[in-house]
């Protein structure tokens, strides 16, 4: 079956000019089948769909990746070495496409250098003003930078023909020599590194990764520092220097030239100058026990040395500026007037106040990058755009919304149909139906998800959907009620005196036993408040939207246990070991060793993946795929969607697991899916699906509806019911309505971000905040069940 371009109808267009359309022919990417459609350009076109119906694979995986692919191959092979290499989609004919920009949720990080000031370049033009108005006047603008140490030297030098001659130079940076420019120094606890009573040869090493006979111990053991028999305990003062602190030296092992260097600066390069959440999670629970952090007391967190923090402009250094919530920053910046830098100071304000129009006016500059949501996240991405004097670029946006409170929503529709207006081709898969509502064209897929999704059910006017029938279309208008009667409490969990980030000394029951939802404008305070302070009681179960961290092996299958279960029962029902259905272990296909594609190095170009030819991508052997349970073999078993492996195994444990997959909306996964390839909200849900199993237990949600169809809150609503039917205490943060309207209890927080919120502005039932609250939350919901 091919999918056309007809406005809720098959029929045939006519073939308008490329000019004005991006025209996809046949594609086939992922679960799409054989999609054909011309999209609008310079208009905003909002892709809908239930999760899984093929949205991400048209916009992001077909248009997307082709259109930055074309690009890539603009540049020199030397320069494509460095940059990501997208494969080619599959699909037949792509024609009008211009350049895109993916504005994505990815969480930033990876780095702890990084900086909401950093990533947005708003930084460095404060640097260049501090450098150019800042008394006592210190130097260039590196002289402001946390990321550029001051050193003194000689070297070499050479001008032309002349003959190098020896100079000696100075580099002056902003960073402070003692936590070089991370802000933080760490105490390391030395007794969670080893244990005094053993010797090293006796396994006394206790860090992840340095087992006895490894390289790590071995680079001790063996390089003539220390005695590797003698316990610990026993090392006399030079050895415990030469075996923690002792400064890098060559050392000859095995006839293998290697540099020996002591244990703490080496845990603290290899574990502690990485991002915390890039970690595996049993290196990242090491850290957590071994190492303190602490703001350093020499900067006092501000990252920056003595002399830059010296440099005033008013009264205010580089280091209070980037420390204001950015809507006093905005405030500060108007108040310098100097003709000599009106250009930069036009730029920074343009800059800063794009922050505070796109809703991230309660964040600050020097707040590190990685503790920002996803949405928070893409949202500052958006601040390089805002300003852009490029047109006709495509931008990508993956549910724009994520993370906005109603009242934000408005904002962002407004930066949306900003970008279209001048002349941009907006694409946006997105669910909200107040986002949906902006639309020029609208593009439903489905019908359903995975194999029964990939097809276009109606492309037309926001208008013509809710008359089609489609499931976007008979939800689009669909309204939770409030509920006639709520659950009644069974004691509480008492938080008192809560005081992170912005939170204002807060004092608040949350209800044992029901249904809590937590709302507030983005920024208000919510996150911190429940994450902040419930983790501090048994029994709490946190589900959130991180990355589940893996091999390119994981998947859900092997995330739940569910495949310890099929294993076995493949070995009972075929008399042979469950190792055979191991693509990890002896049923692997040889030749890729079981990942089903063949890995190809290309030296500085990106690496190639080719399915596998011996196996044809099913990873196991021949033999292996031979047995059989209840007709089918284990690829086939692994290839099936969750739904029909529920029902495939109709009782048991396995059962039981993908029951709960189902509940939580995963129905359309299929169990040997790379778990690398799921979104944020279907990581949360898969996290909460193998947390289910716990009864009496407290559950904490981070905007479960994130990535659900309208049609799917309905089902989200039904799963919450029954975890606290069971007898457990659910918290949900969210922002929206439906689940507002379906909660026992609401505390809602304010009244506005940052600085502007981190207090309670009301507790209670959901009826009594629309009937006499007058919060903004109270406003959007009221208008949502009014209809």
């Amino acid at each position: 079956m091919t999918d056309t371009a007809a406005g809720g109808a098959v029929g045939a267009p006519a073939v308008p000019d490329t000019h004005d359309v991006i025209r996809v022919v046949g594609a086939r990417e992922n679960n799409l089948r054989g999609v054909s459609i011309d999209l609008p350009k310079r208009r905003l076109t909002v892709f809908t769909g239930v999760s899984g119906s093929g949205k991400s694979s048209l916009v992001f995986g077909t248009i997307a990746a082709e259109s930055q692919r074309l690009i890539n191959e603009t540049y020199s092979t030397f320069v494509q070495g460095f940059m990501p290499t997208l494969p080619r989609p599959d699909v037949d004919l792509l024609e009008g496409l211009t350049t895109a920009i993916l504005v994505d949720q990815e969480r930033m990080g990876g780095n702890s250098r990084s900086t909401v000031g950093t990533a947005t370049d708003a930084h460095a033009m404060l640097r260049i003003l501090f450098s150019r108005l800042g008394q006592p006047h210190i130097g260039s603008p590196q002289a402001f930078s946390f990321n550029v140490p001051s050193v003194s030297g000689s070297g070499a030098m050479k001008v032309g023909d002349k003959k190098a001659v020896t100079r000696d130079f100075t580099v002056t940076g902003g960073m402070c020599p003692r936590c070089e420019g991370t802000g933080e120094i760490s105490d390391i606890d030395l007794d969670e590194l080893f244990d005094r009573t053993k010797s090293l040869a006796e396994g006394a090493m206790t860090v992840p990764g340095y087992s006895v006979d490894g390289w790590m111990v071995r680079g001790f053991t063996e390089s003539g520092f220390v005695d590797a028999d003698k316990k610990l305990a026993d090392f006399t003062e030079q050895e415990w220097q030469d075996f923690l602190y002792k400064e890098p030296t060559k050392v000859k092992i095995q006839g293998i030239n290697m540099t020996y260097e002591g244990l703490v600066p080496k845990i603290t390069k290899s574990f502690l100058q990485k991002d915390r959440d890039s970690l595996q999670p049993h290196v990242r629970a090491f850290v957590d026990r071994a190492v303190k952090f602490t703001p350093c007391p020499e900067c006092h967190g501000t990252r920056l040395s003595e002399a830059a923090r010296s440099s005033t402009i008013g009264g205010v250094s580089i280091a209070d500026a980037a420390a204001m919530q950015i809507t006093d920053l905005a405030a500060w910046l108007r108040t310098i007037d100097d003709a000599s830098v009106a250009p930069l100071l036009a730029g920074l304000r343009d800059t800063i106040d794009s922050f505070v129009e796109i809703g991230l006016g309660y964040l600050s500059l020097d707040r590190a990058s990685g503790t920002l949501s996803g949405g928070e996240a893409q949202r500052t991405r958006m601040i390089r755009h805002l300003g852009s004097a490029l047109t006709d670029i495509t931008y990508v946006f993956d549910e724009p919304t994520a993370g906005l409170h109603p009242h934000d929503i408005q904002r962002m529709n407004a930066l949306l149909r900003r970008l279209r207006d001048k002349g941009n081709t907006v694409l946006v898969v997105e669910h909200k139906p107040e986002v949906i509502d902006i639309a020029d064209h609208v593009v439903d897929l489905g019908p359903g998800a995975g194999r029964d999704g990939g097809h276009i059910m109606y492309q037309g006017d926001v208008a013509g959907l809710r008359a089609c029938d489609t499931v976007t279309g008979r939800h689009l208008d669909h309204r939770a009620r409030l509920k006639d009667a709520v659950r009644p409490h069974r004691g509480a969990l008492p938080i008192r005196g809560a005081s992170q980030h912005n939170l204002r000394d807060v004092d608040v029951d949350i209800p044992r036993g029901v249904l809590t939802v937590v709302t507030g404008v983005a920024g208000s305070g919510k996150s911190s408040l429940i994450h902040g302070n419930l983790t501090a009681f048994d029994d709490v179960v946190m589900v959130d939207q991180s990355a589940i961290r893996g091999s390119r092996r994981s998947n859900p299958a092997t995330y739940t246990g569910v495949l310890d279960v099929i294993r076995t029962a493949f070995a009972k029902a075929n008399g042979v070991k469950p190792a055979l259905f191991s693509a990890n272990s002896a049923g692997a296909c040889p030749a890729c060793k079981g990942l089903g594609v063949i890995i190809t190095e290309l030296g500085f170009m990106s690496t190639v993946e080719t399915v596998c030819e011996v196996c044809e991508g099913r990873r196991f052997t021949d033999e292996v795929l031979e047995y059989r349970l209840n007709g089918k073999n284990i690829d086939e078993v692994l290839s099936m969607p969750v739904g029909e492996a529920a029902e495939f195994f109709g009782s048991g444990p396995a059962h039981t697991t993908l029951s709960r997959m189902v509940d939580v909306g995963l129905s359309y996964l299929t169990l040997g899916q790379r778990l690398n390839t799921l979104s944020g909200g279907e990581r949360q849900r898969l996290k909460l699906a193998i947390s289910m199993a716990k009864k009496g237990a407290v559950y904490v949600l981070d905007e479960p509806t994130t990535g659900l169809h309208l049609a799917d809150v309905d089902n989200l609503l039904g799963m919450l019911d029954r975890l606290v039917d069971a007898g457990n205490t659910v918290v949900v943060i969210e922002h929206h309505q439906a689940v507002m309207a379906h909660a026992d209890w609401i505390v809602d927080l304010g009244p506005g971000a940052g600085r502007d919120g981190g207090t309670i502005v009301f507790e209670g039932t959901p009826a009594d905040l629309v009937a006499v609250g007058d919060t903004l939350t109270a406003q959007h919901l009221r208008a949502y069940v009014a209809g």
